[in-house]
């Protein structure tokens, strides 16, 4: 009964509808000010990403924090693809290939970077500054657009869902990371 099971389990790896990817990376910088830093932080996130940043605006006024509602205070990108695999790579050679487990959660994982400079090739500029920065990882399976699609959408089954030990995994394996 048990080697059933495995071998059911070995052959759901096998299936080509079975094979977690990198559906996107989302890169944030929030400075939290208007003006100069912010334009200072999407200068940072196109010399990383090569790619436009767009911006964020706050949601609600916050007179401590000198925040007004609909004032840009970050920059973010999203990159999808190739570029989303060659920045991880980057990324994870930053932290030096390490990760907390409590960062992963069922298809999604997200780390910090303290200092942009930490980047490989990156040098200090006094005109830019230092900037911290959020990376937030999507997995997905082939077939979970059926969750977003228009026309008869669906849920995802549970045994196609991306568990955490699955996503941990898959990042080991892809990007030889290590999980503490």
């Amino acid at each position: 009964m048990a080697e059933a099971v495995l071998e059911r389990r070995e052959q759901k790896h096998e299936n080509p509808m079975r094979e977690i990817r990198i559906e996107k990376v989302v890169v944030n910088i929030c400075p939290g000010k208007p003006g100069d830093p912010l334009e200072r932080a999407k200068q940072v996130l196109t010399l990383l990403t090569g790619m436009k940043p767009a911006e964020r605006r706050a949601k609600k006024t916050i007179k401590e924090f000198g925040i007004r509602k609909r004032e840009a205070i970050a920059a973010i990108v999203t990159l999808r693809g190739k570029n989303a695999e060659e920045f991880l790579s980057r990324a994870f050679s930053a932290i030096g290939r390490k990760i907390k487990a409590s960062s992963f959660q069922d298809g999604v994982f997200s780390f910090g970077i303290k200092e942009h400079i930490q980047f490989p090739g990156v040098k200090y500029d006094p005109k830019i500054g230092v900037f911290g920065m959020d990376i937030c990882v999507k997995l997905y399976r082939p077939g979970f657009r059926i969750m977003y699609r228009r026309r008869r959408r669906n849920k995802v089954g549970p045994s196609h869902r991306i568990t955490k030990e699955e996503a941990i995994n898959f990042i080991r394996g892809k990007f030889g990371v290590e999980v503490v």
